[in-house]
């Protein structure tokens, strides 16, 4: 702090939160901070994906790769030569066929969603990439109803595929997937998912610090002709983007709007849960979040305490997630070894899924408690942190 009066160090952001929160200022502390400018390469992909043809490369011992490209393309780069095989030899597929696909897809879905929660995303993109393709390939020879329902279901794949990629840290490729999720959603007649797709834009304007933008995509996917769940996600993710702003009443309203959403919700649906599986009470959990950048961490500490004791063990990127941000709470609010044996148990799941979203809060982490060199906690536990929090996620 001294260095900060005398003009030697800029504050950071969780100094100035801290500060406004502290001094009753309502958010005009974080008002001053500058905003982050935009990465020009992270802008939104076009809003029509125009590809005909996917190509995939595996490696076993390296990167693997996914390209989407024009069939003239596909064929002056010389991939016709690859093995190539045909599905449409047949004609129409049998309606009885088209419901097995569906069925079958749909359970496993669940289980990708459920295995993508203890793996690192890179093992299941190709599986998931090529179910998407799947789907949308049979649907032009089903009946209509079978088409819609498969090009639904294909489109909560490539949803999921997107969520992935952000994963990664490919923030481009992570919405050019989530416009592709639009586009198969809206070919089966279900304009909704462009709602959600706003959701999925605010969350990458989130974790670039722009409130503004995290508002303002959040508000548009809470029109009255969208699902109540939709408008419920919309709502949380406005809320988070107020507690960047460090507006608290602000934030509080839009959580409630969230509850309320979320009571409206039919849960008697078959098609599978939009956003996550994994919180029992998911407004409770994102108000502990929001309370974190609100500046208020030991309030934030205490409800999320409570939130996790709720969450199955099972989902490890669920618990790494939100227990890399009670142990940002806890650290910033000066409990500084408690903050360490938190953390200690995560970072076996942090190395597993590999995520770019939880390596943003645990290089938070690592600051606050670079600042506590001293505790014989923190110098235990700095070497490996430090690792995991550079930790590249491609």
């Amino acid at each position: 702090m001294s260095k900060v009066e005398r003009g030697i160090k800029a504050p950071s952001r969780d100094l100035v939160r801290l500060c406004d929160a502290t001094l009753g200022a309502d958010g005009a502390l974080n008002a001053l901070v500058t905003q982050v400018a935009a990465d020009p390469s992270a802008e939104p992909a076009p809003t029509q994906v125009n590809e005909e043809d996917w190509i995939m490369q595996l490696s076993p011992g390296g990167p693997n790769r996914f390209q989407s490209m024009g069939r003239r393309a596909v064929m002056s780069a010389g991939a016709a030569s690859l093995m190539t095989w045909r599905s449409d030899e047949g004609g129409p597929a049998s309606p009885a066929s088209g419901v097995g696909m569906l069925e079958a897809s749909r359970s496993l879905f669940t289980h990708y969603r459920r295995l993508g929660q203890s793996v690192e995303p890179g093992l299941l993109l190709p599986v998931l990439i090529a179910q998407t393709h799947t789907l949308r390939e049979p649907s032009a020879q089903t009946d209509s109803s079978t088409r819609r329902q498969l090009l639904a279901l294909g489109s909560r794949y490539a949803e999921y595929v997107g969520w992935l990629v952000q994963e990664t840290g490919d923030e481009r490729a992570a919405l050019w997937w989530t416009q592709r999720a639009v586009d198969l959603a809206a070919a089966s007649g279900d304009q909704s998912l462009a709602g959600y797709a706003l959701v999925r834009r605010a969350l990458v304007t989130l974790y670039r610090d722009d409130a503004e933008q995290t508002v303002a995509l959040a508000r548009r996917a809470q029109s009255s002709t969208l699902p109540p769940r939709i408008r419920g996600l919309a709502a949380q993710r406005e809320a988070q983007g107020h507690a960047l702003a460090g507006d608290l009443h602000a934030c509080l309203h839009a959580l409630d709007r969230a509850r309320t959403f979320f009571a409206r919700q039919d849960d008697g649906s078959e098609e599978p849960v939009i956003g996550t599986m994994h919180l029992p009470d998911p407004v409770s959990m994102v108000t502990g979040w929001c309370l974190v950048d609100l500046g208020r961490p030991r309030e934030a500490g205490e409800v999320l305490d409570r939130q996790l004791a709720l969450v199955g063990q099972q989902a490890v990127r669920t618990q790494v997630r939100y227990g890399a941000r009670r142990a940002l709470a806890y650290a910033s609010a000066g409990e500084i070894d408690h903050a360490c044996a938190l953390t200690t148990p995560l970072l076996d799941g942090v190395a597993v899924v590999r995520s770019a979203t939880v390596t943003t809060d645990l290089r938070r982490l690592a600051r606050v408690l670079a600042r506590h060199s001293d505790h014989p906690s923190v110098r235990r536990l700095g070497p490996r942190l430090g690792t995991l929090s550079r930790l590249s996620t491609f």
